[in-house]
């Protein structure tokens, strides 16, 4: 879980510094050159731009609708990160009575732990790395939607949408604070059944302010882009982990009673 954390905090800062350090001045166009630019970047500006057109010109609802597709999209990566971290979460009380029974440091016993450990995974089976992929897998598209925003020209004339202007940040700060409620709501659903794990409690908190710190500096359509997905993932996790959360709100009600 660490690791994961760690993993997490490191991929939204290199998004950061990427994102800082690519030309953001230069418009796409199908003549860019660069793997970058010619295989993401205009491929999503494209699309942003023709669904804009199909929807009448709203690049505010075309962002919307390229989140729900993009989102579609790696679905099937959603519900086999979802059930791999219920598989890791039934697995807990073995995982502890191993390190509790090789709790010696020396090499031996440690490669032992690794071994019996990594027949746990086999058994229940589960991928460590199963949960980091679709992070892993999104955060190509979240920078390459933030230099579609920025280095698509007619986006840039036509950004006007609700009250914020899609190509600077959200002048009174909403949109970020949506974004930032969203993603607390989100991690809150994701966490049912693991309310005790001091990691998990830790970013329930760090990746709204996260989100909040980076959506108020970029452009709106990143926070808005951040929102429909945040709502989609919502929605998803409801859905999907249904039984679990009707369990955990049968078991306060029942603790309230007593």
């Amino acid at each position: 879980m660490k690791k994961r954390i760690s993993l997490i905090i490191g991929l939204i800062l290199v998004t950061t510094l990427l994102a800082g350090c690519m030309e953001t001045n230069l418009p796409i166009t199908s003549e860019s050159e660069g793997f970058w630019n010619q295989y993401i970047v205009y491929p999503l500006s494209l699309f942003i731009v023709k669904v804009a057109e199909i929807v009448g010109g709203s690049f505010g609802l075309s962002i919307i609708i390229v989140t729900i597709l993009l989102r579609l999209l790696i679905l099937p990566l959603m519900i086999k990160q979802t059930k791999s971290s219920k598989a890791m979460q039934a697995m807990q009380p073995e995982m502890k009575a191993l390190k509790e029974k090789y709790s010696s440091k020396d090499q031996k016993t440690q490669q032992k732990l690794q071994q019996e450990t990594m027949e746990l995974f086999q058994t229940y089976g589960v991928n460590p790395l199963a949960g980091c992929l679709p992070l892993i897998i999104q955060m190509p598209i979240l920078i390459g939607i933030y230099h579609a925003i920025m280095r698509t020209p007619a986006l840039q004339e036509h950004a006007n949408f609700l009250w914020f202007d899609l190509a600077a940040p959200d002048p009174y700060y909403l949109l970020p604070v949506i974004a930032g409620i969203t993603t607390f709501i989100q991690q809150k659903i994701t966490m049912v059944g693991m309310e005790n794990n001091p990691q998990m409690a830790m970013m329930l908190w760090l990746m709204p302010i996260m989100i909040i710190v980076f959506a108020i500096n970029f452009p709106a359509a990143l926070a808005l882009y951040w929102v429909v997905g945040n709502l989609f993932m919502i929605i998803q996790t409801y859905f999907i982990k249904g039984p679990d959360l009707k369990a955990a709100a049968a078991g306060k009600a029942g603790g309230a009673k007593k």
